[in-house]
């Protein structure tokens, strides 16, 4: 895979302002600040297109930040669905002080036992562990 690190980039940018000589170099500085500043441009449009159709949508920076720390972002979100279910158990509870059943929590999901199974019909020779 092609790494440039900023040494390489450096090295690459002398070896083209050498190659382009003292003349052209204003030329070319002046087209790279202009392309810079339209996709500047085309980014800052697109950006706001994209908040006029999802008004909801959370800030550049907001969006950075979930994308640098997504575990953040899930912890997040369980803490506000944790938050949900005990504010609704406690209006189902104040509504009913009878029901104990909204403060226990459902049961755990187990799997079933395994069945056990003979391998009657198997060829290969049982395990040794001697053979280790």
């Amino acid at each position: 895979m092609l790494s440039l690190s900023p040494v390489k980039l450096l090295v690459i940018a002398a070896v083209i302002m050498l190659l382009m000589g003292p003349d052209k170099l204003p030329e070319v500085a002046h087209r790279i600040g202009s392309s810079w500043r339209a996709l500047k441009r085309l980014q800052e449009r697109m950006e706001s297109e994209v908040r006029e159709a999802i008004p909801d949508l959370p800030s550049t920076s907001e969006i950075a930040r979930i994308a640098r720390s997504p575990m953040g972002l899930l912890n997040q979100l369980a803490d506000r669905v944790d938050a949900k279910e005990a504010a609704e158990a406690a209006s189902s509870s104040s509504d009913d002080p009878a029901a104990p059943e909204a403060l226990v929590p459902p049961p755990l999901l187990t799997s079933p036992p395994l069945p056990n199974v003979s391998r009657a019909d198997d060829k290969s020779p049982p395990f040794d562990p001697s053979l280790n």
